[in-house]
């Protein structure tokens, strides 16, 4: 089984593309507002009723009902408002995600866990601290969200199928997010073959602001996070060893240790199989220091 904690419209789309590629025969989304996860499981089932596609989406109120649940996703928490940064959520969601991290270490004590509320990073190292659980168990949805929008960029400004791009972003899922142009190739060329570099810094920059632009305009990010985290998902389930950016705790990892960055990691049955540690360059590594610290700096005021 896999749950779904929060049932609002991330999580909603989480479950819903989640069932839509049958990563599990039974999805479980998990709320303390009395009837939206049951609302939410009704309105889903009724498209899956209508493609025909033979998953059991269930709402519950009840944290005890995700006993037995092989992975969970934690969507959870207050979202961010036009003008927000990520980091002045920490406080509300803090607490919010001390109180979850109790409920799975109860109820789900071997489930591989999928943070998703922002700030993530720090978010990943409270519920790697209030768990106990292994950090090969926890791989926070973030650099998946933000590839996405970088391969769109990219898309946009080679004119070249989608399909083609490949890219990499690590660091913090926040300002301090490192898209690395460097480790980025359309059908196997160097993107840095195409595009001059005022180009690839355009691209970097608006990668790093288009959610608070999608934000300001309808008020949310909903869609892509939603399918990033069942992408995520899918590479546990179909064991599919995927290299995808994720955060994760760090023991040393890039020089950093007692937090958690976005990092490539080898996504499989067992979480988080492999860290891979790229050769940074110097500006790339004083970005990296830059995500560190800031994500230290949010974990000391907790």
């Amino acid at each position: 089984m896999i749950t779904i904690i929060g049932a609002g419209k991330v999580g909603g789309d989480a479950a819903l593309f989640s069932a839509l590629r049958k990563l599990d025969d039974e999805i479980l989304l998990v709320d303390i507002a009395k009837g939206l996860p049951q609302g939410e499981a009704m309105d889903i089932n009724h498209v899956l009723a209508e493609l025909g596609v033979d998953v059991d989406v269930r709402g519950t109120n009840d944290y005890a009902d995700m006993a037995g649940s092989d992975i969970v996703v934690i969507v959870a928490g207050a979202g961010r408002k036009p003008g927000m940064t990520r980091m002045d959520l920490l406080k509300i969601n803090a607490g919010i995600m001390a109180g979850i991290a109790g409920e799975i270490k109860k109820h789900t004590p071997d489930a591989i866990l999928m943070p998703v509320t922002n700030p993530l990073d720090p978010i990943v190292h409270i519920v790697h601290k209030e768990t106990g659980f292994e950090r090969s168990r926890i791989a926070g949805m973030g650099g998946m969200l933000d590839l996405s929008r970088f391969r769109e960029f990219i898309h946009r400004a080679v004119g070249h199928s989608r399909d083609s791009i490949r890219g990499l972003v690590i660091g913090e899922h926040g300002v301090n997010m490192l898209p690395l142009v460097r480790y980025s190739s359309v059908s196997g060329i160097p993107l840095t073959s195409l595009l001059d570099g005022p180009k690839l810094d355009e691209i970097i920059e608006s990668t790093k602001k288009v959610a608070a632009k999608v934000i300001e305009l309808k008020g949310a990010t909903v869609h892509a996070p939603g399918n990033a985290i069942s992408s995520l998902v899918e590479s546990v389930v179909r064991d599919k060893k995927q290299l995808v950016p994720v955060s994760t705790p760090l023991d040393g990892e890039y020089g950093y240790s007692g937090i958690a960055l976005g990092v490539p990691a080898v996504i499989g049955r067992r979480g988080v199989e492999k860290i891979i540690e790229l050769d940074l360059n110097d500006a790339e590594r004083t970005a990296m220091d830059t995500a560190a610290k800031n994500v230290q700096d949010a974990i000391s005021t907790i």
